[in-house]
């Protein structure tokens, strides 16, 4: 057991584990990796070496087209089928195991045995409950939520929560760490199934199902609505401060006068579907339709592709827009 105390400065961390080598996992590795940081990855299942450096290759140049940091190697990772190995020596953690919180409490009982006690150790987790997840640690103030957004190489956002064990130290440093390798971290005030942003994407996607359920739009147009309406804003900045310029020279305050009462309307009619066999399967069949004879790779990488394009050009212009 290593007997380290001290937690390290963000900008010390030179050396991280990433314990899980899923999507989520590998986008993370990537990242890390760009930041020139070495990564020891851990999977219980050995193919998952192959499929992290696959990752790694896809996702290395658009990270090289966004800025590699000093010192970046594609090839500073190494794999171990057990965590404790890939834990031993990082300064800290990156869990991204399985969605399952028996899985998680059994990793986070082998990594304390293994870490130094000031290691902060941050889980991907997309919902569940850092309370829960921490509770039979030896140290629970060291844990906390750092669920980011897929792919994790290229969306800015991670969500920073902790359980109501962990220390608000430990959340100023998670904040410090992500700013580091480049994230826009956002700091929770307290904890809720499925964090902040799945939440409002699950209200979103509510009442698109609801209207393909109820015979209002097909799937493809659901999708366009969006991708070619309000995401067009929604990438530029949220629905807040779009709502405050929709009320023009009197700003949020005319808005809610003046459109507020219908919204108030239409949020008592908003649907609340099930997810019924049927249901499943119009869903199934309508984005099929959309695709066009696409493969999910194919619709992966024009994803990645268009979000490069869209991240650089918000770099560019925000740069461009600064104060000197």
């Amino acid at each position: 057991m290593t007997t380290e105390k001290r937690t390290p400065d963000p900008a010390e961390v030179d050396r991280v584990a990433v314990i899980g080598a899923g999507t989520i996992g590998a986008g993370w590795t990537a990242l890390f990796l760009a930041r020139g940081l070495s990564v020891a990855v851990s999977d219980p299942d050995p193919a998952a070496e192959r499929a992290v450096q696959q990752y790694i290759d896809r996702a290395w140049p658009a990270l090289e087209r966004l800025g590699l940091s000093p010192g970046a190697r594609r090839d500073n990772w190494f794999f171990h089928t057990d965590p404790g190995v890939a834990a031993r020596g990082a300064r800290f953690v990156q869990e991204s195991a399985p969605e399952r919180a028996a899985v998680k409490r059994e990793i986070y009982g082998i990594l304390e045995d293994i870490v130094g006690d000031g290691v902060v150790i941050a889980s991907s987790t997309s919902g569940l409950m850092m309370s829960d997840l921490q509770a039979a640690c030896r140290l629970p103030r060291r844990f906390a939520v750092g669920h980011p957004f897929n792919p994790p190489h290229l969306i800015p956002l991670v969500e920073v929560v902790g359980g109501d064990r962990t220390a608000p130290e430990t959340l100023d440093w998670l904040m410090a760490f992500y700013r580091r390798v480049g994230k826009r971290p956002i700091r929770l005030n307290r904890e809720v199934p499925g964090h902040l942003a799945n939440r409002l994407q699950a209200a979103l996607w509510r009442e698109a199902v609801h209207a393909v359920a109820s015979g209002l739009a097909s799937v493809e147009d659901v999708d366009t609505a969006i991708s070619e309406g309000p995401g067009l804003r929604w990438a530029l900045m949220g629905p807040a401060m779009i709502f405050n310029l929709a009320g023009g020279p009197g700003g949020m305050a005319h808005f809610l006068d003046h459109i507020g009462p219908s919204m108030e309307g239409w949020w008592r009619d908003l649907g609340s579907p099930a997810m019924t066999p049927e249901i499943a399967r119009r869903l199934a069949e309508g984005v099929a339709a959309e695709a066009h004879g696409r493969t999910t790779a194919e619709i992966a990488a024009e994803r990645d592709r268009l979000l490069l394009a869209l991240i650089e050009l918000l770099q560019r212009e925000r740069a461009a827009a600064a104060p000197a």
